[in-house]
């Protein structure tokens, strides 16, 4: 199927998807497409089962750590040691399970409240369905408020003005002409005669023939590029993995010594053994990880408070350490409220308080 739709007329473009401007799909042509190109939404990531996520908290080099003290702790008799670094290991991983799967179920509501009911013309009438049950070739009505359900041709425009901020970064409404063709290859931004999935009609109204659904729209070429980026390590993670590192280097090197201090000075080896095992289970700071996940869980928290859903514990840390965020455009990452701060009138210079649209 030809993919530079805005290199076509509506007419071809209704030729092309085999419908009508006046009457749509049918209702049995829009099921057959639908079996053929699948729901018109973005895959969702694979959930880890509690056994994964589970997994990986005792990967954790600080937890090993943990976990070879509190054995070390059983064998030489402090069972009650043991007891307590197992009930720390323990509490670390429920609590870091716990808010990443609260931070999951924010994003689960986000999604669905980001799959509206969509306005189309099928068998000549016009009526509302699921957002994700539109195929290519479905007419799309869109008026002041809708969210463009799918990628579309449009047929039809009458001072129709979109926000394409999500897509493009661009705050500005952006008006779109039905009628114009493109010769040649053009920019995202530059095509006047689309509009995107995501995008929300800001002004007028108009109607649209669905090119592209799902993972094929540009919305979600963006959405599979960012699920093919593997997981970095954050910046504690990493502090936590070299400390680990080399407390256990430091632990070993001095246990050796006292091993063979104690051998040189001809101390029963049994009793240097115990010694030198007794050191290491000291020498691990067995609350750090317990300590490091409740602060963490706070911010968690507190970012939650300001309507900042932070997905993995450990990032919380990354959010903190920064200082700058570089962004282009007012609109991307703020509310789009520009607020007078200072007034400058007659002479003199007035301070306004007061922020975004509030009083």
């Amino acid at each position: 199927m030809e993919k530079n739709w805005y290199n076509q007329s509506p007419e071809e473009t209704l030729k092309n998807l085999s419908t009508t401007k006046e009457s749509g799909l049918t209702e049995d042509e829009a099921k057959k497409r639908l079996q053929e190109y699948g729901e018109n939404a973005l895959e969702e990531e694979k959930k880890k089962s509690f056994g994964e996520k589970l997994k990986e908290q005792f990967l954790d080099p600080m937890i090993i750590i943990l976990i070879v003290a509190s054995i070390i702790s059983i064998f030489i008799g402090e069972a009650l040691d043991a007891g307590i670094i197992i009930a720390i290991v323990i509490v670390n991983a429920i609590l870091s399970i716990r808010q990443e799967g609260k931070a999951e179920e924010a994003i689960a509501a986000l999604q669905k409240m980001s799959s509206p009911k969509a306005k189309v013309i099928r068998d000549g009438e016009h009526m509302e369905v699921d957002s994700n049950t539109i195929v290519p070739g479905d007419i799309i009505v869109l008026e002041t408020g809708d969210i463009v359900p799918a990628d579309l041709r449009l047929i039809e425009s009458s001072n129709l003005k979109i926000d394409e901020s999500s897509l493009t970064g661009e705050s500005v409404s952006v008006e779109k002409f039905y009628d114009k063709v493109y010769d040649g290859k053009m920019e995202i931004g530059d095509r006047e005669n689309l509009a995107y999935s995501s995008t929300i009609v800001t002004y007028g109204r108009g109607e649209g023939v669905v090119v592209e659904t799902g993972h094929n729209t540009e919305i979600g070429k963006i959405a599979t590029s960012i699920a093919t980026v593997s997981d970095e390590q954050t910046p504690l993670q990493k502090k936590l993995a070299k400390l680990s590192k080399t407390l256990g280097i430091l632990v070993i090197v001095i246990c050796a010594i006292v091993m063979v201090v104690g051998l040189i000075y001809k101390h029963d080896p049994l009793d240097m053994f115990m010694t030198a095992i007794s050191l290491a289970v000291a020498a691990v700071p067995e609350g750090l990880p317990a300590i490091v996940t409740i602060v963490l869980s706070i911010g968690m928290g507190k970012m939650a408070e300001k309507n900042a859903i932070v997905k993995k514990l450990l990032a919380v840390e990354t959010l903190g350490t920064t200082t700058v965020i570089c962004s282009d455009k007012t609109g991307t990452l703020t509310q789009n409220e520009m607020t007078v701060t200072k007034v400058f009138t007659d002479g003199n210079v007035y301070e306004v308080s007061g922020t975004g649209y509030l009083p």
